[in-house]
């Protein structure tokens, strides 16, 4: 008799051993509107691959590449809604809705991608008020990605290397540096990157605002003369974000271990795009692509100018956070702050990878 119900207790823990274990194993749906190319895509993976590492196997991400599940454009509301788990979102396609996110967007002289994504990690996940912003939108921010800074690829006798070069100039730009680069007298075009390619090369285009990764990616060198380096700021309202009602249903571990994971994914793929900045630069410069296109830099008095042109866009954001209830001063200010320490860490220590 003993032994009977010494077996039916072994057995009954062992059945609510495997069942928890089983609860315990999450698999998430990853809405990611880019395909499963380039270095950001390698920093996808690694989140995933990051996710699943520092879990033990207990969480797993399921990601959908080139908008299988979600288009870019839908990606916010389909997190929100629940028809993916967590996703890539651009504040750029949501601007109200993702305000929280914006503050990224607006043009800085901070151009250097760990600079920037360290910072607005710190800001996204330690600033109440724009936690509670994005929960409103039923989202969760987990980490962030850049752009690296913007650059202008010109085609012959196009060069930009004033802000009075930019007068008339047909240029392809977004969000808010296509708005300055209109104020400062530029014809912009409103394109996708897939017809940046034909635009150059057809005249449509004299110059793109661009980046180092984006020239390789979409083979723009072979139909530009020069490029001019600005290191005119970087798109950060640029994220990965998390439905909150499942975000809700971890627990407090598994919800470390995702914040976890996109603090290392930052570290990872600034590393990458770095180096493929460097990399890229330099092949241009030596005509490592076929052709030389020499690369300049822009005199620091004339980026200053750029600079200066986009602080109206500054006051504008401040204004439009102010409206819906945020602190606009004062988060504008921590932001400055945070990009101020990780700037000023990166003089002092270098990269944290160059250890």
């Amino acid at each position: 008799m003993r032994s009977t119900v010494k077996s039916l207790i072994v057995a009954s823990v062992l059945a609510i051993t495997c069942a928890s274990q089983v609860s315990a194993d999450v698999t998430l749906r990853y809405a990611e509107g880019g395909p499963n190319r380039g270095t950001r895509a390698a920093a996808v993976q690694f989140f995933a691959d990051e996710v699943k590492r520092l879990s033990a196997g207990n969480i797993n991400i399921d990601i959908h590449w080139g908008g299988a599940l979600l288009k870019w454009s839908g990606v916010m509301e389909g997190v929100s809604a629940g028809s993916a788990d967590l996703g890539t979102v651009l504040s750029s396609y949501e601007p109200q809705e993702l305000k929280a996110l914006g503050i990224g967007d607006i043009p800085l002289e901070y151009s250097d991608p760990w600079v920037g994504m360290r910072a607005m990690y710190d800001l996204m996940t330690s600033e109440a008020e724009l936690k509670q912003s994005l929960a409103d939108k039923s989202l969760v921010y987990l980490s962030n990605f850049s752009t690296s800074g913007v650059q202008f690829e010109c085609t012959e006798g196009n060069q930009i290397l004033t802000v009075d070069d930019i007068q008339g100039k047909r240029i392809r730009a977004t969000g808010t540096y296509s708005n300055v680069l209109a104020d400062l007298g530029a014809n912009t075009v409103n394109m996708t990157f897939g017809e940046v390619y034909q635009g150059l090369d057809s005249g449509l285009l004299d110059c793109l605002g661009s980046y180092f990764y984006t020239m390789r990616a979409y083979k723009t060198y072979e139909v530009v003369e020069t490029v001019t380096r600005v290191d005119w700021g970087q798109l950060l309202g640029f994220a990965i974000v998390m439905n909150e009602y499942t975000w809700s249903d971890l627990d407090g571990e598994q919800r470390e271990i995702l914040l976890k994971a996109g603090s290392n994914m930052i570290d990872r793929f600034a590393y990458q795009i770095i180096e493929e900045a460097d990399d890229v630069e330099a092949k241009l410069n030596s005509g490592g692509f076929g052709k030389a296109v020499p690369v300049t830099r822009m005199a620091e008095s004339e980026r200053q100018k750029i600079l200066d042109a986009t602080l109206k866009y500054r006051d504008s954001w401040i204004a439009d956070a102010n409206a819906i209830g945020l602190s606009g001063e004062r988060i504008w200010s921590r932001y400055i702050e945070l990009l101020k320490h990780y700037q000023g860490e990166l003089q002092e220590n270098g990269y944290p990878w160059k250890d």
